[in-house]
């Protein structure tokens, strides 16, 4: 397993509780759209055994091209070890990345994409529609559905539709709302749906999903092949 170690550049206050941490690059470090890495603070692995209370597994929320790794994620006040030090980290400070992944690219297959998400979880799609917005090649339409009920949207500026791009994005405060939006998206029956989010969203959307007809092969989930065949059943 190789650990890139490497060095806060930026730290970007989102919305009050959400902070995208900005990273330098390592040399020879890559990944895709819909990928996730293991963030490690220091002294993660200082001992003879790694310390996991120091690492955390976090989605990419940037794309190569945008030259730093972007780690998106929320600090409540109510929170655990790993994001109080977290929270007291700024330029200079240095974390590890390791063990990266993508369970989540976009799949090209003439098919219109549907990205269901519930607040933060927006970050792992933020790359996604940055790569269909510079490639669409081989792909439908996509759309964006994202549920959070601070009403404290992030990435307004990425998630804004574009008609004649073939992207559409929609923000809900409510499940009501959400999932009546959700009913109307799976009357498309040949669509790909990526959903993020907590496991209890997990299970909630594809309970809803296969009720209206959508193939387990249809549902992405950012989860690894043998925890999705759990979810799918």
């Amino acid at each position: 397993m190789q650990i890139h170690w490497t060095k806060i550049n930026e730290v970007i206050q989102e919305t009050p509780e959400v902070r995208t941490y900005m990273l330098d690059c390592p040399d020879g470090f890559t990944w895709e759209e819909g990928s996730h890495t293991h963030l490690g603070l220091e002294g993660f692995n200082a001992g003879e055994k790694p310390n996991k209370g120091l690492v955390r597994h976090m989605s990419i929320s940037t794309l190569p091209d945008e030259t730093f790794i972007g780690i998106t994620t929320r600090i409540r006040k109510q929170r655990s070890g790993f994001k109080d030090i977290l929270e007291g980290l700024d330029a200079g400070s240095p974390v590890a990345v390791f063990k990266t992944h993508s369970n989540v690219p976009l799949k090209r297959e003439d098919k219109n994409i549907y990205l269901l998400s519930a607040g933060v979880g927006l970050a792992t799609f933020r790359p996604l529609v940055r790569e269909y917005m510079n490639r669409p090649d081989e792909m439908g339409n996509l759309y964006s559905l994202n549920i959070d009920s601070s009403k404290d949207y992030l990435f307004t500026d990425i998630f804004e539709s574009a008609p004649e791009k073939g992207f559409t994005s929609k923000f809900v405060d409510n499940r009501d709302e959400y999932y009546d939006q959700v009913r109307k998206l799976a009357e498309d029956k040949e669509g790909l749906f990526y959903v993020v989010g907590s496991d209890a969203f997990l299970t909630e959307n594809i309970a809803l999903l296969r009720g209206l007809d959508i193939k387990a092969e249809q549902i992405m989930l950012d989860k690894r092949e043998h925890t999705v065949q759990e979810f799918l059943g």
